[in-house]
């Protein structure tokens, strides 16, 4: 005696044969997938190195009753320390500020009155850090007022080189860190399957603050300008499969 299957179970039949054929396919990726094992380790290096270069910013302050003369003034005494310093050829010379502001004195009542103007013309410069002393000494007889900022740096080659040291020693460093953990869980590493380089960021400069208005200098004495170390420092991180 025959058996019919209907249209409807006939369907349902295929359709489950159809999941299972696609369970069957997905499944060894996702066994795959979770199988994966991966030690990520981040490695540090630093290098260190002498700055060798200097940053200064010098400024000239005069104080007037009137707004031209006080103008005419700063640009003077401004004109003769640029020429000094480019006589001096100093590198990246540049103006960094310039202001002319008025000065009050005030009553009982609060009511201001102009007293007189300030100005004031800022300009930095680089230059090896061993001519320093004696260029400052110079610019404040040229006309200099301040000593606003010094900070010591390494030349751009150095700090190159200094670079690819850290990057170095901080691959070594991720190296040492996955051989240390893998050897005590009795595991090989097979693989790297990732990198990622942080980088190897610049030094910061080695600020020295002088914030103070010069009212006279003496020739016979040198200003000393000593320089410092900095640190270059870069992190690498690696993905292994074990």
């Amino acid at each position: 005696m025959r058996k019919f299957v209907s249209s409807t179970a006939l369907s349902w039949v295929l359709l489950t044969a159809v999941g299972i054929v696609s369970l069957a396919t997905v499944m060894p990726a996702t066994a795959q997938e979770v199988g994966m094992r991966v030690l990520t380790v981040t490695g540090v290096g630093k290098e260190y190195i002498e700055t060798t270069r200097t940053r200064v910013d010098l400024g000239v302050e005069v104080q007037g009753e009137t707004a031209d003369s006080v103008q005419q003034d700063v640009a003077q005494r401004s004109s003769a320390v640029v020429d000094l310093l480019r006589d001096r050829n100093v590198e990246k010379l540049q103006t960094t500020g310039i202001r002319l502001n008025p000065q009050y004195n005030y009553d009982r009542g609060g009511q201001g009155q102009i007293s007189g103007y300030i100005g004031i013309n800022t300009v930095s410069f680089e230059m090896p850090t061993e001519d320093v002393g004696t260029l400052l000494d110079d610019a404040v007889a040229a006309g200099a007022t301040q000593i606003q900022g010094v900070s010591f740096i390494a030349s751009d080659e150095a700090m190159a080189a200094a670079r690819e040291v850290a990057l170095r020693a901080a691959t070594e460093d991720a190296q040492s860190q996955s051989n240390a953990v893998l050897s005590a869980l009795n595991l090989g590493a097979e693989e790297i399957i990732g990198i990622q380089i942080n980088g190897a960021s610049a030094p910061i400069p080695i600020l020295v603050p002088q914030q103070a208005r010069i009212e006279e200098a003496s020739a016979a004495f040198d200003t000393p300008v000593l320089g410092g170390e900095q640190t270059v420092e870069a992190t690498v991180t690696l993905q292994i499969r074990y």
